[in-house]
């Protein structure tokens, strides 16, 4: 929303003419990044949320949304946010400002998006798949989250189970229809 907010008092004051109508000067130079910047921008990735198998588990849990399900509403709600706002963007271009992250280390190729609230942190960990074909093409693979205290590591089991998680899903490729 701020984004926007920035956006609409840097706008044009005047309203542009129809397209094919722009004239000449400023207004016109002004006409064309604008339709040319619609026309440029790329398409937005899906969200996905990985579902495990069942050949892995006969209850074919989502962990992303279980998780999301045991977090305050408001917390959950801002996930989502960022998560929509870094699918629009889309994730090569989108810069986090502290709420979207790529991992590093033993998770690297994994991206995170980071909330507080309730008292806690908050994560939901997500996998990038340009151009899939089985997804319908580029889409954000919500795999797990957690939540822990504030200024303290997850634990190694916690990241033990994402990237056991993360591993079925390149391997089954199954996420929730």
């Amino acid at each position: 929303w701020e984004k926007w907010s920035r956006v609409s008092s840097t706008w044009p004051r005047r309203s542009l003419p129809p397209p094919g109508k722009a004239g000449s000067g400023p207004r016109r130079r002004i006409h064309e990044e604008m339709t040319t910047s619609r026309k440029m921008r790329p398409k937005p990735w899906s969200i996905h949320f990985f579902q495990r198998d069942k050949t892995d588990d006969a209850e074919r849990a989502v962990p992303a949304i279980e998780f999301l399900d045991s977090i305050p509403a408001k917390v959950a709600a801002e996930i989502h946010a960022v998560l929509d706002a870094v699918a629009a963007a889309p994730p090569p271009s989108f810069s986090g400002g502290g709420k979207w992250e790529a991992m590093h280390d033993d998770m690297a190729g994994y991206f995170e998006v980071r909330v507080r609230g309730g008292g806690m942190n908050h994560r939901l960990f997500c996998v990038l798949e340009r151009n899939a074909e089985d997804l319908g093409g580029s889409s954000i693979v919500c795999i797990d989250g957690l939540s822990k205290p504030p200024r303290t590591a997850a634990h190694p089991r916690d990241y033990r189970r994402v990237k056991r998680y993360g591993a079925e899903f390149n391997k089954r490729r199954t996420v929730l229809k």
